[in-house]
């Protein structure tokens, strides 16, 4: 007598779900962006009220970013003068105007901006530039106007290409170079007295 096997049936994957896109052309609000879109870690900005995606950062960005969060990290807490976060976090400015700086400093007595997300500038922004132009212009021209615009005291832009640590502080509303630090050099903060980061530690390409 031949036994006759019934093999179970191979389950398939359930079809992709793609993600909702922007509509073309639609000025969104934060507010719609939360109610129409799924929470997501893909860096994500609203510009002007344009929900724009971007690739992911490279592993060296990463390395750098988090980098100098840790720095910063070590140097507020047990001074308990703030929070340092890192990316991806959204920082409200306006209904219009969502950033995600890779790297954030809130002071103390300006905590209750801090909820679900950042409500509002916070007091250090940094930003790694990307290696693509378009990335470059967003860093250096766009957050840098905008961040002057909404109040973030102190602006941080490293450069890995140039091996270059800028620091700019606001001074009546208008962002003033505090140095531009490179190989060699530690860049100081003007807004944390005592907090400065080596150029050359920050930007190794450690060995594995």
């Amino acid at each position: 007598m031949v036994e006759t096997v019934i093999f179970a049936p191979i389950p398939t994957a359930a079809p992709a779900v793609s993600a909702p896109q922007p509509a073309a052309g639609r000025r969104y609000t934060y507010d719609e962006v939360l109610a129409e879109f799924p929470e997501t870690n893909q860096p994500c900005e609203l510009c002007d009220g344009e929900l724009i995606f971007m690739a992911s950062p490279s592993f060296y960005h990463q390395e750098i970013a988090l980098g100098f969060y840790r720095l910063l990290f070590d140097w507020v807490t047990p001074r308990k003068l703030g929070k340092a976060i890192a990316s991806p976090i959204d920082m409200v400015l306006s209904p219009h105007q969502v950033r995600q700086p890779d790297v954030a400093f809130i002071a103390r007595e300006r905590l209750n901006i801090v909820g679900r997300v950042i409500n509002g500038p916070v007091d250090l922004a940094v930003e790694v530039t990307s290696f693509d132009t378009g990335g470059r212009q967003r860093d250096r021209f766009d957050k840098r106007d905008l961040y002057e615009q909404f109040g973030v005291k102190e602006y941080w832009m490293i450069d890995p290409d140039a091996k270059t640590v800028e620091v700019l502080f606001l001074q009546a509303g208008t962002y003033v170079l505090h140095g531009r630090f490179g190989p060699g050099a530690s860049a100081p903060s003007r807004l944390l007295e005592g907090f400065a980061v080596s150029v050359d530690a920050l930007l190794s390409e450690s060995p594995l």
